[in-house]
């Protein structure tokens, strides 16, 4: 090869290794804006989401997270293709239909999915609480979810107070709701 084939090839190799080290700083730069997960004892970033027909549960059709104030908040991120989410559902609605009267509202976020399929989700395990799709995946974004099911649980403050990234049972809900029911 000749040198001058050489210095050409050398030109191009550092070239593309600039270029790649653009792209991991723009991409870094970018992660960095998003912020972190929520962590319990920083505030539930606040959401409106777009409730399906049928499951606003009294609510307005854009439920608003800030509204909710003075309220425990269960926000559970879900989809009809999550197998696991199929584990934990009739344990939900059941936690809904017990603490729905204290001041307790869960709020499911269909996360990846498309209406139909999840409105057959929610009609097979008689779902009735609020549920919306999050269209774009903005608010899946906002609350740096890593799959489903995932849940949040704020409290009357607006402060996460627990998050489970697992499949819920029972026991697991009833133990958090009570535990910040019996918060001031």
């Amino acid at each position: 090869m000749s040198n001058r084939k050489k210095l050409l090839f050398s030109l191009g190799a550092v070239a593309v290794i600039l270029a790649v080290g653009a792209v991991f700083a723009v991409a870094l730069s970018l992660v960095s804006q998003q912020g972190a997960r929520p962590k319990p004892g920083s505030p539930a970033p606040d959401f409106a989401l777009m409730l399906f027909d049928g499951y606003t549960a009294g609510f307005p059709r854009t439920l608003q997270l800030s509204d909710l104030r003075g309220k425990v908040v269960v926000i559970n991120f879900w989809a009809s293709w999550c197998e696991e989410c199929y584990k934990e559902a009739a344990a939900l609605e059941q936690a809904w239909r017990r603490y729905r009267e204290r001041d307790v509202v869960f709020i499911g976020v269909d996360y990846l999915d498309t209406e139909a399929p999840a409105l057959s989700y929610l009609q097979q395990f008689d779902i009735t609480y609020p549920n919306g799709l999050d269209v774009q995946q903005r608010i899946a974004r906002t609350y740096r979810i890593t799959g489903v099911p995932e849940t949040f649980f704020v409290d009357r403050n607006g402060i996460v107070r627990e998050v489970v990234i697992a499949t819920l049972d029972e026991r697991k809900l009833h133990s958090v709701i009570e535990r910040l029911l019996a918060q001031p």
